[in-house]
Order: structure tokens, then sequence, then C-alpha cells
């Protein structure tokens, strides 16, 4: 069987396997987010932390109630890291630097997972579980939360009120998260995914010396990793290691697990505003985005240009042989088109095309599907930024779900979609033009410059993947990139909590004959190249100087 059959073929099943799980999960979650019932584990934690979960709230307060958990938890995580030299189950690590500590509690929180550590090297056991693995159930179940209040906001009317943001977390954590996770880390484990306490084990001679295995909860948190769309590896390697990503099948369901609930949470948005043609047709959008930049990267990556990549047949340097180039590129686009940033091969190595796919990805906002969360409300932003786009085309004022867009809304959706290239490309010139951050690119030229705008890109993007040659534990990038993970989490979910209580203010307009119909193909195809004209082209001279610059010379 040839590689590009085989890559087709993981594509195919990889696609069944979501058909499959996508109505009853989408229903599922549906039916979590609009329940008014409370389970007695749920109830215990409502009274630890004394919060009311029957307690509707308006915009400012959900807004604040996400902010002050995020607050929170940054400063246990912080605090987590620094003590670490006298916790049990410190594996002898000493306590982080606080530049580190800062940048790494900013990104599990931010649900980045940027690491700019060698986890095997850094992390004890008690920080690994207690306080990354944690962050990775909770910050998802924020943006999770998030992606609700917004919904409710196009399905309510006459009201402010969104719901309630403690009761939304936990049920998303104990309902939603926590149950797939137990049974994704026993498929994990069956695989061959270690899961233990085990310290660190010299085994074997290498280059001369002995090699240092370290053991750890690895499946459970693995699996979490993928399924919050967090992407923080317990290795360095991160799912380019044996004990993380064991096999070819273990990749594809880890792929799964990264897309699953992103592309899920359509069905639950269509079910929650009363019509599942609208989420069909942000299903569609998404679909469309991710199986054109799949399809991009593996005619990238397979394509011959020369005797190595003949023999090899494609570009294999970087890439595990276990898995090979499309198992590789499909995981690739997996995690850049969401909000992962796990990573199985070393994204550096791509071709510049390949690598400019990558970057493409993160920038038009992780939308298709996105994150947990993230993906949803980013899209629903750009639906309306398209409907906008259509009422000035017609003459018409823009309307979606029954719910005008004024000024106020179209305000708030362009602060939405102008503030992460404001914070990624302002970040990424300061380190060109500054004479010390530039001696951490491990290359000079396009790829060098590559480097940089993946950093930054990912970090404000809240991806968390690295193209890898640049060394960001400096205090410069761990300082700049730890900004740009909490302002590019946080400032855009004040933007979206304020239109969905906007929106959920309304009256509700009755549908004419002249309403432009959201559910069917034509507004799909406006939505994909709003997308990719609104957003990808603020990229485009800085891929010019890069990625393209890159693809173009080789």
């Amino acid at each position: 069987m040839s590689p590009v059959l085989a890559g087709v073929l993981q594509l195919l099943a990889l696609i069944a396997a979501l058909a499959l799980a996508y109505r009853p999960l989408g229903d599922y979650m549906a039916r979590v987010y609009s329940s008014e019932k409370h389970y007695r584990p749920e109830k215990w934690i409502y009274k630890a932390i004394g919060a009311n979960p029957s307690a509707e709230m308006r915009w400012p307060a959900y807004l604040r109630g996400v902010l002050a958990f995020s607050a929170v938890s940054v400063l246990f995580l912080y605090g987590l890291q620094r003590a670490q030299g006298v916790l049990p189950g410190s594996l002898g690590f000493s306590a982080i630097d606080p530049d580190q500590a800062f940048n790494t509690a900013a990104s599990f929180v931010a649900n980045t997972n940027w690491q700019s550590y060698y986890g095997e090297q850094a992390m004890g056991h008690v920080v690994q579980t207690g306080g990354l693995a944690v962050q990775n159930f909770v910050s998802a179940a924020v943006g999770m939360a998030v992606a609700v209040a917004l919904v409710r906001g196009f399905a309510r009317s006459r009201t402010g009120e969104l719901g309630n943001f403690w009761s939304d977390l936990v049920r998303g954590t104990v309902r939603i998260l926590l149950p797939i996770a137990v049974i994704g880390a026993i498929i994990l484990v069956a695989c061959g995914a270690i899961q233990n306490f085990a310290g660190i084990h010299e085994v074997g001679q290498f280059m001369g010396g002995t090699q240092q295995w370290n053991g750890g909860a690895v499946a459970s948190q693995e699996v979490i990793k993928e399924l919050g769309t967090n992407g923080g590896g317990y290795f360095n390697a991160n799912s380019a290691h044996p004990f993380e990503n064991p096999t070819p099948f273990s990749n594809l369901f880890e792929i799964f697990l990264i897309l699953v609930i992103p592309f899920a949470l359509t069905r639950t948005f269509g079910r929650m505003v009363g019509s599942l043609r609208q989420g069909y047709a942000i299903l569609a959008t998404m679909a469309t985005i991710w199986l054109g930049f799949t399809a991009l990267m593996m005619w990238t990556e397979f394509a011959h240009h020369g005797p190595a990549f003949d023999i090899a047949g494609g570009a294999m340097e970087g890439k595990e042989t276990r898995f090979g180039i499309a198992g590789s590129a499909i995981f690739s686009v997996a995690t850049t088109l969401t909000s992962t940033g796990a990573v199985n091969s070393f994204h550096s190595s791509y071709t510049g095309l390949g690598g400019g796919i990558q970057l493409l990805g993160m920038q038009l906002g992780e939308i298709a599907p996105g994150g947990v969360g993230s993906g949803l409300y980013g899209m629903l932003i750009m639906a309306i930024i398209a409907v906008f786009i259509a009422g000035l085309m017609v003459g018409r004022t823009p309307e979606y779900l029954g719910k005008k867009i004024g000024t106020r809304e179209i305000k708030l959706a362009a602060c939405y979609i102008l503030i992460t290239p404001a914070l990624v490309l302002c970040f990424t010139a300061a380190a060109m033009a500054l004479p010390t951050p530039p001696h951490s690119m491990l290359n000079s030229g396009a790829h060098g410059f590559s480097e940089v705008l993946y950093a930054y890109t990912s970090g404000a993007n809240n991806n968390g993947s690295a193209f890898a040659g640049l060394n960001a534990d400096t205090q410069w990038f761990n300082s700049t990139i730890g900004i740009a993970m909490l302002l590019g989490r946080f400032l855009p979910m004040v933007f979206v909590l304020a239109l969905a209580g906007s929106l959920a203010e309304q009256k509700p307009v009755p549908e004419t004959a002249g309403t432009l119909r959201t559910d069917k193909p034509l507004y799909t195809g406006l939505l994909v190249g709003t997308i990719l004209i609104v957003t990808g082209l603020t990229y485009f001279p800085a891929l010019a100087l890069g990625p393209l610059a890159e693809g173009l010379a080789s």
C-alpha cells in the first residue's frame, strides 16, 4: 500500500469516527448545559466554593467569575511550581524559576500549554498531576462555558441573563470531560502508554552514557491534553514520545480526541438555539476549512523535490517513522486548527509551505473546528461578521438567528477579531527589532523569522505548539509570551460575553422574505470566504516574510 493511500484511509477512518460521535455527544452536551438538576458530587463542589448554581448571571457577573477563577488558578499553579523543591514526589527537581513559573502558569490556565521547559527534566509528579493536569480539565471547561453563554445569548430574548458560570464550569468538567477522559485513558494504557508514579530510571547505554527515563501518570494527562485541546506533553517530545503515543492506532485516536468535542459542539449549538440546520451550517464551514488544510498539508509533505525525498517517500525529516507523513500531517493540521498545540513531529522540519499552513491555521483564529468552546464562539463571531458584510451588499440591516446585528454588536465582534493579530504582530515586531531576542533564533533568514512569528502566533492564539528551533526559555520570551497568552485568552472573552449579553437583551426579529438564510450552502461559502479574507489577509505581509519566502525559494 502506498503512503498516500494509507493516509487517505486514515483520514476516512477519522471522519467516520467523528461522524458516529457527532450526534450523541452533541445532544448529550446540550442536555448537560440545559439541565436544571444538580448531582450530589456537584453540590459538594458548590458548597465548598460557596457558589449558588441556580442564580442566573448577567454578562458582567459571568465575566467576573471567569476572571476570578482564572486568576486564582494562575496564582495556585505559580505557587505550586515555586514550591516544588519541598514537595513530595518532586523526583529531586528544584523549584521552577520565577519567569518560567509565570509563563507555565499563564500557559496552562489560558488553555495554551506552551512549554519552555523539558517536562521530564523539570516537573515532578505533584506539579504534573496536581497542577498541570488539573488545569487541563478546568481551562477547557472555562472555554466551553463561555461558548455556551454566547449560545444562550442567541437563544434567549428580553433578558440579559446568560446562565451561571460556576454551574457551567462544574458540569463541563464533571459530566463531559471527566467521563470521556477516564475511558480514553484506559484505551491509551491498552495501547501501551504508561500510567504510574515511578521515579527516574537509568536504562542502557546511550552515546557513551546512560539514559534516564521518568515514570508518571502519562495516559491520564495525555487524554485530557488532547480532549481539552490543551497540548502540554508530559515529555519534551510530546506526542512523538512512545510513552505518550505508542502506536499508529493511538495516534489516530488522539487526533479523534482533539476534534470530537469542537465538532460536536456545533450540534449542541443547533440544539440549544432550536435549529439543527444552523448547527450543520457551522459544521460545514469548519469541515471545509479542516479538510482543505489537511489536503494541502499532505500534498506539500508528500511532494518529491529530489532523490532524498523520493527514497523517503516524502519529507520525512522530523517525523516519526511509526506515524509517517500522513499521520504526522493530519495530526499537525488538527492541532494548529484547534488550540491544542500537541505535536507528534517536529514542526520546524516541515517544508516551508507546510510551516505556512500551520501558521495560517492558528492565525485564522483556530476555528476549524477550534478549541473546546473557543472554536465555537470564534466561529460565531465570524458568522456575525459575514452576516454584516452580506447586509452591506444588499442594503439590509444584518440579522443572525433572529437577532439584529447593530452598531454595538459589530463593534464587539470587530474588537474580538483585531485583538489577537495586534498581539501577534506587535510582539513579533518588538522581538525582531530589539538586539537580544533574535539571539534565541536557531536559524537565520526567513525560517528564523518564522520561528519568532510562530511563537507569538501560538501564544496569543492559545495554541502552544512551537517550531522548536527557538530558545524560548529566556526572560524576554517567558514574560512576553506569558503576557500574550493571558491577553489572547481573556480579552476576547470580554468581548464574547459582552456580545452575548447584548444579544440576550434583544427582542427577536421575525423572519421575512428578505432575511438572509444562514443555514444554506450559499451562506457557508460566504462564511468560508470571510474567514480567509478578513483574518487570513491580516497576516499576509508577515507570512510573506517567513514561510512563503522560504517555500518559494526552495
